[in-house]
């Protein structure tokens, strides 16, 4: 693929603000001055550890480590290579893109396969749409089921892109070879049925969606990535899937149901305090809370609840409210969510609805309006009551032996939460749900514990018990081999005796220096001119960049710290960069810090030799091949250099 300049890549940096990029997937909370911050999207957290800075262009976590800028952001959160994530970035912001070979850039068969996926489903999503508001007949029985039926306005049909599947199936495969998508998406897009063997023709294409409302589905970035067709009275009955009210997408190289929430892109700008996500079942389901006015509704694909998709919703909000339906799949669905919400740090609360006929969110809403949220919100239930009403339905009739059976099934859910004081809440809860008040909760926490040591376990995942065994063995293992860090200039070696880094590189003077080095830039020189090679340890990642970064200055080559990037070999060695880059220190006399470095480097660096010297002397008397005073002359060498004053002198930069 031809390389893309240099000078682009700096035009995309100067142009594209952190903010902008960072917004796709986290909430920016502002932190002072250029300064924001946000719920890591690396790692779970309840409080904002995520700093990101408009001005400097990076960002930087201080609970998990993770660092970089717009390009290693869009890498890490979509899985591109870097080159993708120009590309993905270039085309997001409008921003053309020179390259060093021809100048006109890849082909399309060079690009790549994933970004042409996501076009090739915006291509199809326009198609459907337009489809859907065209004159033909389909069309308007379409559009006659949407307004009539469904009761959406054209306006939400507009907004969402809501598209008809022709029954015949025979225009979208022609609209995408028009627009000469690559054999390979064309293949891979999963809209269309194609032998593995079969040309690629026009004739070989079998729609997979004939007659069928199509939703086009989103990622949480906003970008198409699948769609759900839903069935009609157009859809012919020699369809494949005919019987399925419902049929996804298949998983492709951009779609996996269990990684994506429905309408996630949009809901996620409006939840806040006091507005958590609400999770209804189905798209349409979503669709109607949105189109009454509740914009922090959400759905699965499908009831089956993943760990990936609340991992995914809590970067934006912790609290959640599932509205399913009333009927025994949506019961089973609501309850499958608690433990996998427990395990993953969500709070979850369950609305229901109570009463015949009153099975369907869908119908509520369009009866009620957003008036109807209000009013299932007054009655909703924690996790533990909505449990016991599914578990043990009536408490008055109940027998000691179902009651013990149904506190069994609840004890396994509060082994899905991995914090101790949530899982002591839980337990205090289960009284006042089972209408046993004279039970107090030490009872339930001692009871619990012995459910532990019996080997009970989580609704879901491995037994709680043999997670504690391993976490202990596994701790113990580690005690057992590690060393503490040492700055003694002394080599750890591993079990097979080859040496080892050292630990703590954060630590080091190296590290030091190297922070130093990048945001006193007039250091380079007479640090480079003072610190010998053989004194930093390259074995360090700081140590290894700054021996580098010192060569630059020393053959006058530094390119600058914003134009770093020719110099960094790894991902690794990025991350360190941009993270020393992210705070500026607040340092009065660098220069004057910079040589403390110095004087720990040489301290560690020439203390080994005397120590070695000071034992071959003391075996001198033993050995006739050694050489007392030789020893005795390097020796005073070395210490008259220890004693040596070190300075560096500003005005040599």
């Amino acid at each position: 693929m031809p390389r893309i300049k240099d000078s682009s890549k700096q035009d995309l940096k100067l142009r594209i603000n952190i903010v902008d990029v960072i917004a796709r997937v986290a909430t920016p909370r502002r932190a002072g001055g250029s300064r924001f911050k946000a719920l890591c999207p690396f790692h779970q957290e309840k409080t904002p550890s995520f700093h990101f800075d408009a001005d400097k262009g990076f960002y930087k976590c201080f609970g998990c480590g993770k660092s970089g800028d717009i390009f290693t952001f869009v890498q890490e959160t979509e899985g591109l290579t870097f080159n993708e994530s120009m590309e993905a970035l270039a085309q997001r912001f409008g921003i053309a893109l020179e390259y060093e070979e021809g100048g006109g850039g890849p082909s399309r068969e060079e690009r790549s396969l994933r970004q042409e996926l996501f076009d090739l489903h915006e291509a199809a999503t326009d198609h459907l749409h337009q489809t859907f508001k065209g004159p033909g007949a389909h069309g308007e029985w379409m559009r006659s089921y949407w307004i009539e039926k469904r009761r959406f306005t054209m306006e939400l049909a507009d907004e969402f892109k809501i598209g008809l599947a022709d029954p015949t199936g025979s225009g979208l495969g022609a609209a995408l070879m028009k627009k000469k998508f690559s054999e390979a998406a064309i293949r891979q897009c999963g809209l269309f049925y194609l032998y593995d063997d079969a040309l690629l023709t026009l004739g070989a294409l079998r729609p997979r969606f004939r007659g069928r409302l199509m939703i086009p589905i989103r990622d949480h970035q906003g970008r198409v990535t699948a769609f759900t067709a839903r069935q009609t009275d157009l859809t012919p009955k020699d369809d494949n899937s005919y019987e399925a009210k419902y049929v996804n997408s298949p998983e492709t190289p951009i779609f996996s149901k269990s990684n994506l929430l429905f309408n996630l892109d949009r809901a996620r700008s409006h939840v806040g305090e006091g507005k958590p996500f609400v999770m209804v079942e189905g798209q349409l389901d979503a669709l109607r809370c949105w189109s009454v006015g509740l914009k922090t509704a959400i759905a699965p694909q499908g009831t089956s609840i993943t760990e990936g998709q609340l991992m995914l919703m809590r970067r934006y909000q912790t609290q959640l409210e599932c509205f399913f339906d009333s009927d025994s799949a949506g019961q089973k669905a609501a309850l499958r969510l608690l433990p996998i919400a427990l395990k993953t740090g969500i709070e979850v609360r369950f609305l229901t609805l109570e009463g015949a006929g009153k099975v369907d969110p869908d119908l509520l809403f369009l009866e009620k309006g957003l008036a109807g949220y209000d009013e299932v919100k007054k009655g909703s239930f924690g996790g533990m009551q909505f449990m016991r009403r599914y578990v043990l339905p009536d408490t008055r009739t109940a027998t000691a032996e179902r009651t013990q059976q149904a506190v069994r099934a609840i004890y396994e859910v509060v082994a899905s939460a991995e914090s101790e004081l949530l899982r002591k809440t839980l337990l205090g809860e289960i009284a006042p749900a089972l209408g046993a008040l004279q039970i107090t909760p030490d009872v339930f926490e001692r009871d619990f514990a012995r459910f532990l040591a019996n080997g009970g376990r989580a609704a879901s995942g491995p037994s709680t018990q043999n997670s504690v065994n391993n976490t202990s063995s596994a701790a113990s293992s580690s005690s057992a081999s590690s060393r503490p860090p040492s700055d003694s200039g002394e080599s750890f070696e591993t079990a097979s005796g080859a040496p080892s880094a050292p630990a703590d590189d954060a630590d080091s003077p190296e590290h030091h220096l190297l922070l130093l080095l990048l945001h006193f830039e007039p250091l380079g020189k007479p640090l480079a001119a003072a610190l010998p090679h053989e004194w930093i340890d390259a074995r360090r990642p700081s140590g290894t960049l700054l021996n580098r970064f010192l060569a630059e200055f020393a053959e006058d080559q530094w390119p600058g710290r914003d134009n770093l990037d020719p110099l960094l070999e790894t991902d690794a060695e990025r991350a360190l960069v941009t993270s020393l880059l992210f705070e500026t220190p607040s340092i009065e006399a660098p220069f004057k810090v910079a040589v403390e470095g110095l004087t720990h480097l040489r301290l560690r660096a020439l203390t080994p030799r005397i120590r070695q010297i000071d034992l071959a002397l003391a075996q001198a008397g033993t050995d006739n091949t050694i050489d007392p005073g030789t020893l005795l002359k390097e020796r005073s060498d070395l210490q008259r250099l220890l004693r040596s004053p070190l300075a560096l002198a500003p005005g040599a930069a």
